[in-house]
């Protein structure tokens, strides 16, 4: 599953990208010409890995990662900002429309994030109207895919075809929502499941989840009240979050330009840095796991002197479909599941004690996985 970070032009989101991959840059997609978005991938920070490597020796320790696209910056002014007659911003929206959900960056800074000359008349924060002017451009992109639709739809469920009469459904219950300016997603939970395959089917980019992240400045960045907070005095920010709310969606502050410095540093300079800011963690941490959450992934681990791993499944994922993430032949061979939830081994330490408690449990192929479950796959091939 891939994340799209997205945004207008000039909200550090290249920046955010950077900081987000550690670094380690990424890979252009093709086919894309001057608007080839880069590919990366996010480590997924994740506390209880450390915690079962404290208790089984390993010799690496692997987390679960996200697979970032950084799409090119949207074109301000209405998707007039390339040549010719806004075929820049049309890309643009067709790389949005690939992936499975999206990170909105939000501009809520004064100061430069690097390489931008500082204006001598400091740019207005505009914060709400900038998520407008973007969510409007994406609105209006599957306005134009599913009024076309509709004639379609209305023909094949007229013949009797279950799938267009799913569609023509689906078309029906958006149409409106998108003519009065509100994204899909806003109804998502409201459309049946074969109605919400229907718009998924189309590529609809404003039903696609979506967490703001609100690029704050340096000088936004401290501590709370003794919590670890980020942008606290922010009022652009604080507008984000309210609008998040509003539109039941999730926001996440974070200074691009600090966690773009802060993953050059090596781990001790970079722990003493955060604390002199009175911050627990980079933001990396909270971003990703926000993510996560968006993408409605839970993990499950392996472990073993070999390594210690984390793996991502959606939300109530078979044990089968689980076994697959490791390797297409665990899951055709599937026999059963041996499991432990992670606090079991946190309160009793050692596997043997597990099995000795009645802890360890043998699951079979109807076993919905649960968040944190230690597996042991048993598979014949």
């Amino acid at each position: 599953m891939e994340v799209g970070i997205v945004g207008l032009q000039g909200t550090g989101k290249s920046t955010l990208f950077h900081a987000l991959t550690e670094g380690a840059g990424g890979t252009t997609r093709g086919g894309g010409g001057a608007v080839a978005p880069n590919i990366g991938m996010a480590r997924v920070p994740d506390p209880r890995l450390q915690a079962i490597a404290q208790f089984i020796k390993t010799k690496q320790i692997i987390p679960a990662t996200l697979r970032l696209v950084d799409i090119p910056g949207f074109p301000t002014g209405g998707g007039a900002g390339a040549p010719p007659g806004g075929a820049f911003a049309r890309q643009v929206l067709a790389h949005i429309r690939e992936v499975d959900a999206l990170c909105h960056v939000v501009r809520c800074f004064r100061e430069d994030t690097g390489g931008t000359p500082v204006p001598l008349t400091p740019v207005p924060l505009t914060p709400g109207a900038d998520i407008e002017a973007m969510e409007m451009e994406m609105i209006f992109a599957d306005l134009a895919v599913a009024e076309p639709a509709l004639d379609k739809a209305s023909r094949g469920a007229r013949a009797g075809e279950r799938e267009q009469k799913a569609r023509l459904s689906a078309l029906e219950k958006t149409l409106p929502v998108l003519n009065e300016g509100r994204p899909i997603r806003s109804i998502m939970h409201t459309l049946s499941p074969d109605e919400r395959a229907a718009v998924r089917g189309y590529g609809m980019i404003t039903a696609k989840p979506v967490l703001y992240l609100a690029n704050v400045g340096e000088g936004d960045v401290g501590s709370d009240g003794g919590r670890d907070a980020r942008s606290p005095q922010s009022s652009a920010a604080q507008e984000v979050r309210r609008l998040a709310r509003e539109a039941g969606g999730e926001a996440v502050d974070v200074c691009a330009k600090l966690e773009a410095e802060l993953v050059e540093l090596e781990p001790g300079d970079r722990q003493e840095m955060l604390t002199s800011l009175g911050l627990t963690e980079p933001a990396l941490g909270v971003v990703a796991r926000g993510l996560y959450k968006l993408l409605g992934l839970t993990s499950f681990y392996t472990a073993g002197d070999k390594e210690v791993r984390a793996w991502p499944i959606p939300h109530d994922a078979l044990a089968p479909e689980a076994a697959g993430v490791i390797h297409s032949d665990i899951q055709r061979g599937f026999i059963r599941a041996e499991c432990y939830h992670v606090n079991d081994l946190v309160e009793l330490k050692t596997e043997k004690a597990i099995k000795d408690a009645g802890r360890m449990r043998s699951e079979g192929k109807g076993y919905a996985m649960q968040d944190g479950d230690v597996v042991y796959f048993l598979f014949n091939v």
